[in-house]
């Protein structure tokens, strides 16, 4: 599991994105990079780390469920998702 800490920083730098999302497009288009370099850092976007929701884990993230490799095979052994089996040959 990941700290505390970690998991609230990253749910403050998606507030932050969010927040900022418009006003960042408007600067852009108008290419005024000043006032775009005078923003909050974790206002852009690309400072997103994507995290297991379940866990917190940073590393092996599956995009398409959402969840790190590791509760992604727990919850499919355990048949919690939909469509997904272990395969055999």
């Amino acid at each position: 599991m990941a700290k505390e800490s970690m998991k609230a920083r990253e749910r403050k730098r998606a507030k932050t994105v969010a927040k900022y999302a418009e006003k960042r497009k408007a600067l852009k288009e108008a290419g005024d990079y000043d006032a775009l370099q005078k923003l909050p850092k974790n206002a852009s976007p690309v400072r997103m780390h994507n995290r297991c929701k379940l866990t917190g884990r940073p590393k092996g993230y599956m995009r398409t469920f959402g969840v790190s490799r590791v509760m992604f095979r727990e919850m499919a052994n355990q048949g919690l998702i939909p469509g997904v089996k272990k395969a055999s040959w």
